[in-house]
């Protein structure tokens, strides 16, 4: 039987999951009746935002010039953040069908996940999606391919995924024109692990793609990253839906089960081979995601005592389920004197870690407390060694400190011509530094920045989209840690650090970031009976300051004539009183105080 291992990519909205739903409808493998779309998008979410968050595998068969062939394909997520998700894909093939929309032409996402593909020397088939739109100009945008991607364009494929149109010819040319598996270098099994998810009932569910040797149902594996060893009970194929198999021939994709139940024992990229015959060495694996944005998530509870410890344990549950299904993000426990135990967790991108928070309230039935995003840091130290922070409060002494590091990203924006001003104000104002701007066709444009990766996590994305009227896309790749005049800047409630607020920036910016925590702090604290002095501090030195005025008490009520020394006799006790407060008094800040200075609005 012939074998072809392809994964659909494209930009976030391009029609990937509508493509793969009519490749399923033209193999055969859904009825009409069953088909519905975004079939392969089982996540409630990934419906509602119309975005692919997981990579999904299914089997399906083709007849081409009279011979049967097993099509594997992989629906894979468009946006930036997921790109991990895209490269472990990719490694478990030998092709990829480029997707394009008629309507929109190349855009940044593409460029990125056209880039990824040949880095691991597979072969693309662009193909032109939505030509039935009265807006789509197919000619215009396979020629954009040919000038952006170096894929000539007589080689591009004209379909409709909604009507249907150029699918039989798109099957034909999967068959064709994308390479059989590469032959067996190895006797021993070896299968590489590219996604797993838990069941309730049976486990770890592990898919795999097979390239030495082959797994039947009852072999022993061996983990080769961990050593852990497990019997299958179960394999299987999704045609798309789950078919059981005796057997997982060579080149072939498949699940399995093997009554794996600790959530850590798997990890995607590891090799699986047979037990009693275990491979001298795993298959390279792919690139570790390198985790860029980091935030805190705690029980949003504010009881006391067991209730607390509870909520905390569920949120624990929910995050290490959750881990597994995506290992792409990292979390560590966190304790914070303001909002108690929660985690540390570090993510791909913003949207990563948005899609993570809702997956841990909706999956997992908890619900958080977000903190803002905050990016890592290496510290230059006095004795020579340097150090990762992933947040303000673990910067050390600056006494110790030669240079703090922050990561640049390549940013490139596609976008609108007329728009290209405002976007280089924009990007001007983050402390980009412009590189290039190249022509991609008659009123479209690519600028290329590089640009303080602390500087684009807030609100830029949705400020291109604003000034480019939705037309505006952006990829980004972090390409060093530079060293720029980045300062730390504690806050102080009456006199006292409080390190849950402290932030680190750029000097140049430090006054104004620290006058909006300042204004939303005193809005939030409520009135004591002594004035509370609110600042700001680089060192020793105080950059902003708010006053939060005393709750004054009338003490002279009772006076009801006489006279004015008495009164005066009053106040004066009142004002020694306050000063005497004021030396020992503590100030109480509410949790939301904590919240309203750490979400991320600027209001």
């Amino acid at each position: 039987m012939n074998i072809r291992n392809f994964s659909i990519i494209a930009h976030i909205d391009h029609g990937k999951s509508t493509l793969a739903d009519r490749l399923l409808q033209a193999t055969h493998a859904v009825s009409d009746r069953e088909a519905k779309s975004q079939l392969l998008d089982s996540m409630d979410l990934e419906r509602e935002r119309g975005i692919t968050i997981k990579a999904s595998a299914v089997t399906v068969h083709h007849t081409y010039n009279g011979e049967d062939y097993q099509l594997n394909f992989i629906d894979t997520p468009g946006h930036v953040d997921f790109a991990y998700e895209v490269s472990r894909a990719l490694t478990a093939c030998e092709g990829a069908v480029l997707v394009v929309d008629a309507t929109q032409g190349v855009e940044a996402q593409t460029v990125a996940n056209a880039y990824l593909a040949v880095s691991h020397d597979l072969e693309l088939i662009p193909v032109v999606n939505k030509i039935d739109l009265p807006s789509a100009d197919p000619d215009k945008v396979a020629m954009e391919v040919e000038a952006v991607l170096g894929l000539p364009a007589e080689d591009c494929i004209y379909v409709s995924a909604k009507t249907g149109q150029g699918i039989p010819e798109l099957l034909d040319a999967i068959c064709s024109r994308l390479p059989a598996p590469r032959p067996s270098t190895t006797d021993a099994t070896r299968a590489l692990i590219f996604d797993s998810h838990y069941d309730d009932y049976r486990g770890v569910i592990v898919y795999f793609r097979v390239f030495d040797g082959s797994l039947k149902v009852g072999d022993r594996i061996r983990m080769m990253g961990t050593g852990r060893t497990y019997q299958i009970s179960d394999l299987g194929r999704y045609t798309p839906f789950p078919v059981r198999v005796k057997e997982v021939r060579w080149a072939e994709v498949g699940y399995m089960v093997a009554a794996i139940r600790e959530l850590g024992d798997v990890r995607v990229g590891d090799t699986i081979t047979l037990d009693a015959r275990p491979a001298a060495d795993p298959l390279p694996g792919y690139e570790e995601p390198k985790q860029m944005v980091f935030c805190d998530f705690y029980p949003s509870s504010t009881g006391e005592g067991s209730g607390r410890k509870g909520d905390f344990e569920a949120l624990r549950e929910a995050v290490e389920k959750l881990h597994l299904n995506d290992a792409s993000f990292t979390y560590q426990v966190e304790h914070s004197e303001a909002l108690g135990f929660g985690f540390r967790c570090g993510f791909l991108g913003l949207l990563h870690m948005d899609i993570v928070q809702e997956r841990l309230e909706r999956e997992g039935g908890v619900e958080v407390v977000q903190t803002a995003p905050t990016v890592s840091y290496k510290v230059d130290l006095n004795d020579g060694t340097q150090i990762e922070i992933h947040n303000p409060a673990d910067l050390p002494d600056m006494s110790k400190v030669v240079a703090i590091r922050e990561p640049i990203v390549k940013l490139e924006i596609i976008c609108p011509t007329e728009s290209i001003g405002d976007l280089m104000k924009l990007c001007d104002a983050r402390r980009g530094i412009f590189k290039t701007q190249r022509f991609l066709s008659e009123g479209r444009q690519i600028l290329d920045y590089e640009i303080p990766l602390a500087e684009i996590i807030y609100d830029f994305y949705d400020k291109l989209k604003s000034m480019t009227r939705g037309y505006g896309t952006m990829d980004y790749e972090v390409i060093e840690y530079r060293v720029d005049n980045l300062v730390k800047v504690n806050v102080l409630v009456n006199g006292t650090p409080v390190e849950a607020l402290s932030l680190i920036c750029h000097r140049d910016n430090a006054e104004y970031r620290s006058r909006l925590i300042l204004q939303k702090l005193k809005k939030q604290i409520d009135r004591h009976q002594f004035e509370i002095p609110l600042q700001a501090a680089i060192g020793g030195k105080i950059i902003a300051r708010e006053s939060i005025s005393a709750l004054r008490k009338n003490v002279t009520a009772k006076c009801y004539g006489g006279d004015v020394t008495r009164k005066r006799k009053l106040l004066e006790k009142q004002k020694e009183g306050k000063k005497r407060m004021k030396q020992i008094g503590n100030v109480t800040i509410p949790q939301e105080a904590f919240m309203a200075v750490l979400s991320q609005s600027e209001d």
